[in-house]
């Protein structure tokens, strides 16, 4: 395929960019990079979705008309996105009369369809989510994403008839599993289709103004996930653009988990109604927690602002970073340390430090020219072996969205390119005057960094393009460069700089991350002290001697795992020193990964009566704490043995 084409979702724009929409930005950025390294022809399209209740409110609440609005907050994303190092080809806005033009021309095709009828509904509409969500998906009757309770909304509207596809929807998602990644995802949505649904598509102009009218009856305006979704094929110039004809047929979606239901339901489902071919894949890759494993919020004071972050770090190293620290498709910790220490060690330490010593070594002995290698000794041999094996496992990676393992695979050979140069002690050489084995040596440190600059290009094209300046090669490079030895010819000026990656202070970072998180929490306590004190009823006081009924024991977690088809909960096993461990069904999966709750140590109410949930008896019941943000685990402030007792 001679052809790529890779969309962000366009971002809502009720507020500023955050650490979110610069991943999937810089992913599909890297992505469409590396397709131009393979010679493809690649289209990037991101932008902005400017329609919908949120706007308006938005708009409202700052004193601004949501055009105003509109045009403030999407003007930030497309600053932000180049000093990121973001090239794409096409920014979009839904409110853009190209886009508008289109998504009538679409709705009046599926209503023609016969796909669209009106319909009278009630039910509970969350205006974070613009969606009508059902009572069973609520916590604590508010809405899981959001924290805040949906409104009661009775109307009549217009409605997709979604569940006429659904079948065939099903049908190809398992012909074609290839088409949703990673596979879980692909998974979760075969179970959002067992219950087929039709979707309502429009707000009435009496209570919305701000979005685009139906063809078929202007006082209504169409719903925002029927108005954002169609920018994928309005950017092309659907129907008969000669960038839809071109690119639509390869397109590929990245997406965050959170839209895996419109990216992976709605939008299939109107692709068919309208007669547009299924897109090729959907991308779906995890959240970011804090660095601290948790659920990223200002209560908790672990969020990661992607500007400061730039700004501290440079743009290609917080890039490297999060196409490092993610393993697409699951969720991944990111702190100002972890950004510090990843920095240091990979960048500095490893790459840097490498390019440093090896253009120091030639300087000095060959004058910034590159310098004649010799018949290669065995040595030589394996480590230009290792890296022309790189090129083919990392195209795999980088095809199969492995892209952190891709950049690791090249961090391998960089790392044995060290140990290369550390083993044949090129400094003992120089003093030896031996220069027919110092050159072979730094030729093959040259080469290395060469080949590393193309495979890291889509990761860091800043600094890989000042690395292959300093080498003497063109900017941007190719992937059919990184398949061969001997490219530097020797005589050929270098032209060495300053360091490409200096140290970080991580240190530093980890003061400022313990400054916000107890910043943070000052801030919640003078809340709640501040708070009125609301005294209980009469009837709502317990005794003494009924609050001595209830047992609450310190456990120590020592496993966590999720529940098969609820996202919402997780099955702990916990030592309350009772000689053998209980298990725990909880629901702080959407607040905390498994793998960071082992180890830690918890409040179990020990007495609950055992109850069944999802098939697992839960044996307890863990103390968490509603912050505002997500639940935070109660725990004692020093290790206790397990099953010490809570007075």
């Amino acid at each position: 395929m001679d052809r790529f084409y890779v969309t962000t979702p366009i971002y809502y724009v009720n507020g500023p960019p955050h650490l979110g929409h610069t991943y999937t930005t810089v992913v599909a950025d890297a992505l469409t990079r590396f397709a131009r390294l393979e010679g493809m022809d690649a289209y990037f399209l991101t932008g902005t979705d400017e329609h919908g209740d949120k706007i308006a409110r938005s708009a409202a609440a700052a004193g601004m008309g949501p055009q105003e609005w509109v045009d403030d907050i999407s003007g930030r994303f497309r600053t932000l996105w180049p000093t990121m190092h973001i090239e794409h080809n096409d920014f979009i806005r839904t409110t853009e009369e190209r886009h508008e033009r289109v998504v009538r021309a679409i709705l009046q095709r599926v209503y023609d369809a016969g796909d669209i009828y009106f319909g009278e509904y009630e039910g509970l509409y969350c205006v974070g989510c613009e969606l009508f969500v059902d009572e069973d998906d609520l916590v604590d009757g508010k809405c899981p994403v959001h924290g805040v309770s949906p409104e009661l909304v009775k109307e009549g509207d217009y409605f997709f008839r979604m569940s006429r596809h659904t079948d065939w929807l099903r049908a190809h998602l398992e012909e074609h599993p290839e088409t949703i990644r990673p596979e879980r995802y692909r998974n979760e949505a075969l179970a959002l289709l067992r219950e087929p649904r039709d979707l309502n598509i429009s707000r009435p102009k009496s209570r919305l103004s701000w979005g685009i009218p139906l063809p078929f009856d202007e006082k209504y305006v169409t719903y925002v996930w029927f108005d954002a979704l169609i920018n994928y094929v309005s950017a092309l110039g659907w129907p008969d653009g000669e960038k839809f004809r071109r690119y639509w047929p390869v397109a590929q979606h990245i997406t965050a988990k959170d839209i895996l239901k419109p990216h992976g339901i709605y939008w299939p489902c109107m692709l068919r109604s309208a007669g547009i071919p299924m897109y090729r894949h959907l991308n779906v890759h995890g959240f970011w927690r804090g660095f601290d494993g948790r659920k990223m919020s200002k209560t908790l004071g672990n969020t990661v602002d992607p500007v400061e972050m730039r700004d501290r770090y440079g743009a290609d190293p917080f890039r490297y970073v999060l196409l490092r620290e993610m393993p697409y498709g699951v969720d991944a910790n990111i702190g100002d340390s972890i950004i510090a220490e990843r920095a240091n060690t990979d960048l500095a330490n490893d790459l840097g430090n490498l390019a440093s010593r090896t253009f120091k070594l030639v300087q000095r002995s060959f004058g910034d020219r590159v310098p004649k290698p010799a018949a290669p000794a065995v040595e030589d041999d394996l480590l230009r072996d290792q890296w022309l094996a790189a090129t083919p496992q990392v195209r795999d990676t980088w095809h199969e969205l492995r892209m952190s393992q891709g950049i690791e695979a090249v961090m391998e050979r960089v790392r044995a390119t060290n140990r290369y140069v550390d083993a044949q002690k090129p400094w003992e050489l120089a003093k030896k005057g031996d220069t027919t084995r110092l050159g072979t040596v730094l030729y093959h440190g040259l080469e290395a960094l060469r080949i590393a600059s193309v495979l890291l290009w889509p990761a860091m094209p800043e600094r890989m393009g000042r690395l292959r300046a300093e080498l003497g090669l063109d900017a941007e490079p190719t992937l059919a460069e990184a398949e061969r030895w001997d490219v530097l010819q020797s005589g050929a000026a270098l032209a060495p700089g300053a360091a490409l990656f200096p140290r970080v202070d991580v240190a530093a970072a980890r003061a400022r991350e313990q400054a916000r998180v107890a910043a943070a929490a000052a801030a919640t306590a003078e809340a709640v002290e501040a708070a009125p004190v609301v005294q209980p009823a009469a009837d709502e006081f317990v005794t003494i001697d009924e609050f001595r009924r209830i047992r609450l024991r310190v456990g120590t977690i020592l496993a966590a795992e999720s529940v098969p088809k609820a996202k919402k909960l997780l099955r702990l096993s916990i030592d309350l020193g009772e000689g053998s461990p209980r298990q725990l069904i909880a629901g702080v999966a959407e607040h905390y990964a498994p793998e960071a709750l082992v180890g830690r140590q918890i409040v179990v109410v020990a007495n609950l009566q055992p109850a069944t949930i999802r098939g697992f008896e839960s044996q307890g019941m863990l103390l968490a704490a509603d912050n505002g943000d997500g639940l935070a685990i109660l725990a004692p402030d020093a290790k206790v043995p397990p099953g010490a007792e809570v007075h």
